[in-house]
């Protein structure tokens, strides 16, 4: 059985977790810490759970969701995974990190990119890669089907979506890929998310405003 632990860090509120499971290995996934403080606090739960951090995931790499990473990567010598389509936002992350209060130096360039359908493996436990792009171009989230649970980055929030004014962003390829990759899991899926409390499939495919026919019209 997976363990999640969710950590909400650095001036823009981003959920970071650590997944883990009976072998104590884990990933960890978005560190969004951007301070000492913060990065004690990630350190200090992963020493005091005697976990042993194998991976580093980003769901998709906005400024606010990779600051940690060089920590991370360094401090427990894992490799990092994104998509490649997220790579160029991986780049320019440290040079937009001063237009909102956080703290970001430059990530380690990834061992690999992820894909739809690949398997990221740790201890006993997997997790199965979607590919939902929309709020960024590389966009993906994380499925645990045996532990009923997927983290999603900014995809899906409780009772809202990711934004879509960015750049790369685009509003109808973000519903395309809830309609099609998120709203088909079990009503039971907990969604674990990018920022704010967590939700489950059943709930906000019965009462996101987002996904209502009149906002779609509106996106066109």
């Amino acid at each position: 059985m997976v363990t999640v632990k969710k950590f909400t860090f650095n001036a823009l509120s981003e959920n970071t977790y650590v997944l883990f499971d009976e072998t104590k290995q884990c990933v960890v996934i978005d560190p969004g810490c951007s301070s000492e403080q913060e990065k004690n606090i990630l350190s200090n739960y992963i020493l005091q759970e005697a976990l042993i951090p194998v991976l580093l995931l980003n769901t998709h790499c906005h400024v606010d969701h990779v600051p940690g990473n060089a920590f991370v990567a360094e401090k427990y010598n894992v490799p990092l995974l994104i998509h490649k389509q997220d790579l160029a936002l991986l780049h320019e992350a440290p040079n937009f990190a001063k237009f909102f209060g956080v703290v970001c130096p430059a990530s380690p360039e990834p061992a690999s990119f992820l894909e739809e359908g690949d398997t990221v493996n740790f201890g006993n436990s997997s997790l199965e890669v979607l590919f939902t792009p929309g709020h960024s171009p590389g966009s993906i989230s994380f499925y645990s089907k045996e532990n009923e649970f997927i983290i999603v980055g900014d995809v899906l929030f409780l009772g809202s979506i990711g934004r879509y004014d960015l750049p790369g962003a685009n509003g109808k390829t973000l519903l395309h890929s809830i309609d099609t990759r998120l709203l088909p899991l079990p009503d039971n899926t907990r969604v674990y998310c990018g920022h704010g409390p967590d939700t489950t499939i059943g709930h906000e495919r019965r009462t996101n405003p987002f996904l209502n026919q009149d906002f779609r019209a509106e996106i066109g």
